[in-house]
């Protein structure tokens, strides 16, 4: 049972509701949905007084009529169709009850949803979900009907196409009740891909959190682990400060503008005069308990942003248009990425941490495909071995260690693989000359645009890559590395030497019978990369 289901169980007033606040009433109906006594849209209360005049007739557009409530079905035996005359009766005292339609009110428990979930290749699949069914959830059964490796980086983003706007959902969030919360015909969607970056910020990352960025309550630029860091954003009893420079676009101008931000634990505030943070010169700006955290996919070309690394605050009662959105602007990915973690760490806090520790947990289990793994090796286990007798023996001099490692690899570089000693024809053929294709990291004839597009979406994390075809060299290909948030591109070019083919991305001191060969030896060894191999890209099929 969800956190936020477990404090909502208890029956509504049945007096008259109060007036919208800053935390009235309205912000606790519109973050979680009604349970138990709840009552949806065209339902009153008894003591509420007469019916409304303009009573609203229900479409049913996502929700399956089958699945009904209890009381509803004491209430009545007829089926469930809409009230054709819902100026003769009350709503409450009508025998004939049905389900709101999407977008107009939190969805009911009972009720069984259909959510349409689109791949990046267009594709569409539509799924039965109940109220209580998390983006966790999905994203598993997702996963397991394609058939997908088992692991956490899978994510449901919600996309708003018109309003070039994205979000990746958390883990706990229900998937029914955000998308209830579109307005209907508008062309949000939920896409299904990975996301690597989704849990970075656990890990020993420096970069995440540049010390220039975050201070100390008590003591301002106070210097401090990236572990304590974290551990000080999920206690609200002693919260870092994140700051730094935004550019804000003024309310109903396309003007933009460079303003010192704060980030505190009671909301969002800019300084009027420099970088002060004097009570008098700090503007609130918004509350994060109320709104959503979006990334801006085409900020130059639909709100004129400086640069494109935009993002925007939107409040959760925003249903459509530009109207309430708060337009943010960092100078670079590294600034964006801090400002959207300390979004994240400080209106999620703990929860956040838990979702964390629940897929870690899961990745412990066993997988829906393969057989069970005997045992887990972890870089610590290893150790440096010599097989150079008849039997093997561990080396404990560092020095020895070191000077087996790069006798070994200088016979990598020299010695050629059981593929060279095939005949000519068999290193000739189809199979063997477009065997890198049934890989899941090669995406064929990408573009330089459309792959740093792709890496950008599933995560600016050191080591995510794919290999792609190179447009400008027919014969060659192109190692695609993300290494301190920037996308960086390595030629690949094939080379014959005694009638034999292989690939190198260094003039041929590092040979490849294979792209195969040569991405598994970049998952264990850097070589001339920056760093090693980690996360590849992919797309799945739904």
């Amino acid at each position: 049972m969800p956190a936020d289901d477990a404090m909502d169980g208890g029956a509504q007033p049945s007096g008259p509701p109060e007036p919208p606040g800053d935390g009235g009433a309205e912000q606790e109906g519109a973050a979680s949905p009604p349970h138990g006594h709840g009552l949806g849209p065209g339902e009153r209360d008894a003591g509420e007084g007469p019916p409304a005049a303009d009573v609203k007739r229900s479409q049913p557009l996502f929700i399956h009529a089958g699945s009904r409530r209890p009381e509803e079905l004491r209430a009545s035996s007829l089926p469930c169709i809409p009230n054709p005359f819902p100026e003769l009766c009350s709503p409450s005292n009508s025998p004939i009850l049905s389900s709101p339609p999407a977008g107009q009110g939190p969805p009911r428990d009972g009720a069984s949803h259909v959510v349409k979930v689109f791949g990046e290749d267009g594709a569409c699949r539509s799924l039965a979900a109940a109220a209580a069914t998390t983006a966790r959830q999905l994203c598993e059964t997702l996963a397991q009907r394609a058939q997908a490796l088992h692991d956490h980086s899978w994510a449901l983003v919600e996309l708003h196409q018109h309003l070039a706007l994205e979000r990746c959902l958390e883990d706990h969030e229900s998937v029914v009740e955000v998308q209830g919360a579109w307005p209907p015909g508008a062309d949000s969607r939920f896409v299904f891909r990975k996301n690597f970056a989704k849990y970075e910020l656990f890990k020993s990352n420096g970069s995440l959190f540049p010390e220039v960025m975050v201070s100390g309550c008590l003591e301002a630029n106070k210097s401090m682990a990236h572990s304590e860091l974290i551990q000080n954003f999920l206690n609200s009893g002693s919260c870092p400060e994140v700051q730094g420079f935004l550019h804000l676009r003024e309310a109903g101008r396309k003007v933009w503008k460079r303003f010192y931000f704060s980030l505190r634990r009671s909301g969002l505030y800019y300084s009027t005069k420099g970088t002060s943070k004097d009570p008098w010169h700090l503007q609130y700006f918004a509350d994060l308990t109320e709104s959503n955290i979006y990334y801006v996919t085409q900020g130059k070309k639909h709100y004129g942003t400086p640069t494109e690394f935009g993002f925007c605050i939107k409040p959760c009662k925003v249903r459509s248009g530009t109207k309430g959105l708060k337009l943010l602007c960092s100078d670079d990915e590294q600034s964006r990425a801090c400002w959207m973690a300390a979004f994240r760490l400080f209106k999620y806090g703990m929860q956040l941490y838990r979702n964390y520790q629940q897929a870690q947990a899961r990745l412990s289990q066993p997988p829906w495909i393969g057989p069970t793994p005997l045992r887990s090796v972890s870089d610590n286990a290893l150790v440096a071995m010599d097989f150079s007798g008849c039997t093997g023996r561990v080396l404990e001099n560092p020095g020895e260690a070191l000077t087996a490692a790069l006798e070994e690899a200088q016979a990598w570089r020299k010695k050629t693989t059981h593929r060279y000693s095939l005949p000519a024809a068999c290193q000739s053929s189809p199979l063997s000359a477009a065997i890198h294709r049934t890989q899941p990291w090669f995406h064929g004839r990408l573009s330089r645009e459309d792959t740093q597009r792709l890496i950008g979406r599933q995560g600016l994390v050191d080591g995510v890559f794919l290999v792609r075809e190179s447009q400008r060299n027919p014969k060659g290909f192109v190692l695609s590395l993300c290494h301190l948030q920037k996308v960086k591109h390595y030629l690949i070019l094939p080379s014959e030497e005694e009638g034999r083919l292989y690939f190198t991305m260094d003039d041929g001191q590092t040979r490849f019978a294979d792209l195969i060969q040569l991405v598994e030896f970049h998952q264990i060894n850097r070589g001339i990369l920056p760093c090693k191999l980690r996360h590849y890209c992919t797309c799945v099929a739904l």
